[in-house]
């Protein structure tokens, strides 16, 4: 991945819907806000998106069936919860994602490489936030 396309992933809100009213905002390299840290405990967890692969864009129809493909998968998982999440650009580009709670990097890995993702992010419980570049 190059300079550009990591610093885009740095700069970019990772959104996650927690029910009607609350959302709560990822960033790379701090921990997580506490409505995450509450419904986290001491699990792993993942934002991950089946959308533009390779940081490509799209048509929408592909972008939503591999959407819920990854969906599906997720929850096919033990012990693993999902909510809804947006990732937002600071120039622009956004993507629904997904946050994903009790599965960690060995089931990520595959899910993000079979969706040919170049990176999600990524934590452990109150650890801060990390960019798992995955080439």
């Amino acid at each position: 991945m190059d300079e550009l396309l990591r610093e885009a992933f740095r700069a970019t809100a990772y959104h996650v819907n927690l029910d009607t009213l609350t959302w709560a905002t990822i960033r790379i390299d701090l921990p997580l806000p506490a409505e995450l840290m509450a419904a986290v405990g001491a699990r792993p967890w993942a934002f991950i998106t089946a959308w533009n692969p390779q940081a490509r864009r799209r048509a929408a129809a592909d972008n939503i069936a591999a959407q819920q493909a990854l969906l599906a998968a997720l929850q096919d998982l033990p012990d693993v919860s999902v909510y809804p999440a947006i990732g937002v650009g600071s120039s622009g580009w956004i993507e629904p994602s997904l946050f994903v709670i009790g599965a960690d990097t060995a089931v990520m890995d595959p899910l993000a490489k079979l969706h040919r993702q170049l990176a999600y992010v990524h934590g452990h419980a109150d650890r801060a936030a990390h960019l798992r570049e995955l080439e």
